[in-house]
């Protein structure tokens, strides 16, 4: 991204701090690649102005910013990043993705042009990143060739230092037969480990919720799952898009569903349909009146790109038996956590300090 549209791009969110879609108390400010420290001379140059235009302007975001990253990890320890983390460390989220085991990172997380995978480079790396964002947890995204990793990665997570997982499949339609119930034991697998060895205490995974798998009332539960057309995603080139899923690179059939630019701001017309998404108007009725509705996400992106025609109003539904199987595991875990604390009569200290986990992300 050129340093002229990253600035007319801050001039134009700041210069309507009053409209619709721009009236919040807060704002975060989200670096997303490809990997965004690559870019840190940029990024750096970028927040400053950010920073120095929110004074300027007395911004009522002045003290209410926050910069995020979600990086690889490689070059977290170079003196460029530590330098960016040190001048911004009271307004900054940083989380560093790693998939698991060696084993299960270096399936996808490889080098250009070489089969190295980037494990060791990444790891090597944590320990720092945890001293100085304790409270961070990682990103780990499951397809069908990683279910056999899933409970050794999301232990290993822990054993690095990591305590909270967020952990979630992949929507896109890429499950094959039998998936689910390979799924289903690995959840099994972790759910004895976490509990047999008291993990459960200072560890947390999204996997297992308590809030998740019960039925759903559209008329008490019909808001969108995601955050598409209420948060901004712009490109190296200055056009807007109701998120970066909707960019024409992480689309695979269909043409990026541009809503503006900096030159010409956001057009209402191209915006409106994301406006008006709930629960009920993109499900089907199986998936409306499905006795496991809760907890089950969908990704507005995929929906559009999987979708037979223009449309952000057809759910895609390849992720259904793998979020029934995840029920499954997880009323296996919930019971037998339970179980274990009212014999032991900690129940109640459980619910007091238990850990929170994120919303699952798309």
């Amino acid at each position: 991204m050129p340093w002229e549209v990253a600035k007319a791009a801050i001039d134009y969110v700041l210069d309507h701090e009053n409209s619709p879609e721009f009236a919040y108390e807060n704002v975060i400010w989200d670096f997303i690649g490809g990997e965004p420290f690559l870019e840190i001379d940029l990024i750096d140059k970028i927040c400053d102005y950010i920073k120095m235009e929110l004074f300027r302007r007395n911004h009522h975001w002045f003290n209410s910013y926050r910069f995020s990253f979600s990086t690889n990890g490689i070059n977290y320890d170079s003196e460029k990043v530590q330098n960016f983390i040190k001048k911004n460390r009271e307004h900054l989220s940083i989380g560093i993705t790693i998939d698991g085991t060696e084993r299960k990172h270096d399936m996808n997380r490889i080098y250009k042009h070489t089969e190295r995978g980037s494990y060791k480079d990444v790891v090597r790396n944590i320990p720092l990143w945890m001293k100085q964002f304790p409270d961070e947890g990682t990103k780990v995204t499951i397809s069908s060739a990683d279910i056999p990793y899933i409970c050794e990665s999301v232990l290993h997570l822990y054993d690095l230092g990591i305590h909270i997982v967020n952990i979630n499949c992949v929507f896109e339609h890429v499950w094959k037969d039998g998936d689910d119930k390979l799924f289903e034991d690995q959840l099994m697998q972790l759910a004895d480990a976490i509990i047999d060895r008291d993990l459960y205490k200072d560890y947390a995974c999204s996997f297992f919720s308590e809030n998740m798998g019960k039925p759903l009332d559209c008329k008490l539960h019909n808001q969108n799952w995601c955050g598409a057309g209420q948060m901004l995603a712009i490109d190296a080139a200055g056009n807007f898009y109701p998120c970066t899923r909707f960019a024409q690179y992480s689309l695979r059939d269909k043409e990026a569903w541009i809503i503006g630019n900096i030159h010409d701001g956001i057009d209402q017309n191209k915006l409106r349909p994301f406006l008006t998404l709930d629960r009920c108007t993109q499900s089907t009725p199986e998936c409306v009146n499905c006795e496991v509705a809760e907890g089950c996400a969908w990704c507005q992106g995929e929906n559009f790109d999987a979708a037979q025609t223009h449309t952000v109003f057809e759910r895609a539904t390849a992720i259904c038996k793998m979020h029934k199987a995840r029920v499954r595991a997880n009323n296996y875990y919930w019971n037998k956590l339970y179980r274990k604390l009212e014999l032991e009569g900690k129940r109640e200290e459980f619910e007091a300090n238990k850990k929170d986990v994120k919303p699952e992300i798309c």
